[in-house]
C-alpha cells in the first residue's frame, strides 16, 4: 500500500482541468468592489473567462479589455490599455481601483505595464484632480502557471500595493481564494458565532445578488479599498486556500508583522476542528455551544451514512490543489478511499506540502497525486481499467468522463454548471460537512436505483 507524487508522464494538455492565469486575477478583481480589472490582451482572454463566471455564478460582471489585434505584436499594445484606462475612469465615476492584467501575447511583446501605471499615475492626476484610482499591474502570461497562480499573484500584487500602515486593529483577516458564496457565508457565520470580526479578502458572498426594483444587473465582491489598506493592520491573518492567498498573507507577515496562519481548507470534522482552534490561539475566544452542536450534527450525518453506503469506495477527486486535498482526507473521514487526486498544475510546491506527506503516512491503501494532470489522465485510467472507481469528485469539465463511464459524479468547485445552485451550498465548515456527505449519499444512491443495484437497501436504511 501506497502514497506516490508523481508528474504526468504524456507531454501536452488534454481536456485541461483549469484555465490560464488572467482568469485567477479576474477573480480577484470582480471580488473587490468599486473596481473593474483591465484584462490587457485580445478579446477572447476577457470573454471567455466572463462565460465560465457566468455559467457558474449565473450573474454578470464588469470586467474589460484592452482588445488588442495582430498590430500589437509589431507595434506594441500599451496605446490602447492606456486608452482602455482614460475611457474607464471617465465612463465609471465609482471607480476606486483598477488591475491592469496581462496576458500571453502582451508579456510576450514586452509590454512594459509597470512603466505604463506610473506615466498614467500622472496623467490621472492632471485630467481628472478629484478622482483618486489606484492602478495595479498584475502580470499572469497565459503560458505559465493556471488560474491557481494567476489568484494567487493578483491578490498578492494588489495587496503589496494598497495596504498601508496605519492603526491597529483587532481584526482577523480572511483570505477566502476561489470558494463559493456560500463557503464566505459559512465562515462569516462562524466568526460571528465566536464574535471575532473578520476582513474578508476577498468578499465573494455577494456574488449570490438579489433582482431588486432599479438595482443594475451586475454582481461585483464587497470587498473595499479600505478593507484592503487595513490589511496591514489586522490582528493575523488566516487562509482558506494556501495556494490562493497564501503569498498575499505571507507578504503582510513579512512587510507589517501580521501573523499569517496557512493550513488546510477547513473541509471535513478534523480540518474544521484545526481551523477553529487556530482562530481560539489567535483571538483567546471559545467555541462557542453552538458550534459544538453543529459539529455533532455533522458526525451525526457522517456517521449514519458512512459504514453502510461509504465504506471502502473509491474516489477520484480532480480540481483546485487545496480542495483536492482536503476532500481527500474528508473522505478518510467517512471511509471512502481517495485512490486517484489530480492536480492541474506543475506547481512545484506540491512536493514540499505537508497535507500530501500526512496523507502519505495515513493510508493505508494504494494511492495516486497526479500533478500538471488533466482530465484525460482520468478517462484513460478507467478505460484502460487501471483504476475502479465508485465516486468522481470535480468540477462540471468532467462530466462526460462520469456519464460515459456510468460512474456517478459529485460536482464540486469551479465551474459547475450543469447542477443549479451550487455556489450557494458551502463544503466548508460543519455545515459544509454535512453538505457533501449528503450529497454524495444522494449521488451514489440514485446510481444504486439506476443501474438497479441494491436499490432495495434503500426501502430499510
Amino acid at each position: 500500500m501506497s502514497c506516490s507524487l508523481q508528474e504526468k508522464e504524456r507531454k501536452g494538455i488534454i481536456n485541461p482541468i483549469f484555465t490560464c492565469q488572467p482568469a485567477g486575477a479576474q477573480f480577484v478583481g470582480i471580488g473587490i468592489k468599486d473596481c473593474i480589472p483591465l484584462v490587457h490582451g485580445g478579446q477572447g482572454c476577457c470573454m471567455f473567462v466572463r462565460l465560465l463566471f457566468a455559467q457558474h455564478f449565473n450573474e454578470n460582471f464588469d470586467i474589460a479589455s484592452s482588445s488588442v489585434h495582430e498590430s500589437t505584436a509589431v507595434f506594441g499594445g500599451l496605446s490602447q490599455a492606456e486608452e482602455a484606462v482614460i475611457t474607464m475612469i471617465g465612463r465609471y465615476p465609482h471607480l476606486r481601483i483598477l488591475p491592469i492584467i496581462t496576458t500571453c501575447s502582451t508579456e510576450t511583446i514586452g509590454d512594459d505595464v509597470d512603466g505604463l501605471v506610473l506615466k498614467l499615475e500622472k496623467r490621472i492626476k492632471k485630467e481628472f484632480p478629484d478622482r483618486e484610482v489606484i492602478l495595479v499591474p498584475v502580470h499572469t502570461p497565459s503560458y505559465t502557471g493556471s488560474q491557481i497562480s494567476g489568484y494567487d499573484n493578483a491578490i498578492n500584487d494588489i495587496v503589496t500595493k494598497v495596504a498601508k500602515k496605519g492603526k491597529k486593529n483587532n481584526k482577523i483577516n480572511v483570505f477566502t481564494g476561489w470558494v463559493n458564496p456560500g463557503d464566505v457565508k459559512e465562515v462569516k457565520h462562524i466568526f460571528e458565532e465566536m464574535q471575532i470580526e473578520g476582513n474578508f479578502l476577498m468578499d465573494t458572498e455577494s456574488f449570490d445578488a438579489p433582482t431588486m426594483p432599479g438595482k443594475d444587473s451586475f454582481a461585483h465582491g464587497s470587498t473595499t479599498v479600505e478593507d484592503l489598506e487595513d490589511s496591514a493592520n489586522a490582528k493575523a491573518s488566516v487562509v482558506l486556500c494556501k495556494y490562493e492567498g497564501g503569498k498575499a498573507a505571507k507578504t503582510l507577515e513579512t512587510k507589517f508583522k501580521v501573523p499569517a496562519v496557512i493550513d488546510s481548507m477547513p473541509i471535513g470534522i478534523k480540518n474544521t476542528d484545526k481551523f477553529l482552534m487556530n482562530l481560539t490561539k489567535l483571538t483567546d475566544r471559545k467555541v462557542p455551544e453552538s458550534l459544538a452542536i453543529e459539529r455533532g450534527k455533522a458526525i451525526d450525518a457522517i456517521a449514519d451514512l458512512a459504514h453502510m453506503f461509504f465504506a471502502d469506495k473509491k474516489v477520484a477527486i480532480y480540481g483546485d490543489p487545496d480542495l483536492v486535498l482536503a476532500l481527500a482526507e474528508f473522505c478518510i473521514e467517512c471511509e471512502m478511499k481517495p485512490v486517484l487526486l489530480l492536480l492541474g498544475d506543475d506547481n512545484k510546491g506540491y512536493a514540499k506540502d505537508t497535507r500530501i506527506e500526512e496523507l502519505k503516512n495515513k493510508v493505508d491503501f494504494d494511492m495516486e497525486i497526479i500533478t500538471n494532470a488533466d482530465l484525460w489522465d482520468l478517462e484513460s485510467r478507467i478505460k484502460n481499467k487501471e483504476v475502479e472507481l465508485d465516486l468522481i469528485m470535480g468540477h462540471s469539465k468532467g462530466r462526460y468522463v462520469a456519464i460515459d463511464n456510468e460512474i456517478p459524479m459529485v460536482r464540486v468547485g469551479f465551474p459547475t454548471f450543469d447542477r443549479a445552485g451550487l455556489y450557494r451550498n458551502p463544503v466548508i465548515g460543519y455545515n459544509g460537512a454535512i453538505y457533501l456527505a449528503e450529497t454524495i449519499a444522494n449521488a451514489l444512491f440514485s446510481h444504486m436505483e439506476y443501474k438497479h443495484e441494491r436499490e432495495w437497501v434503500l426501502n430499510v436504511w
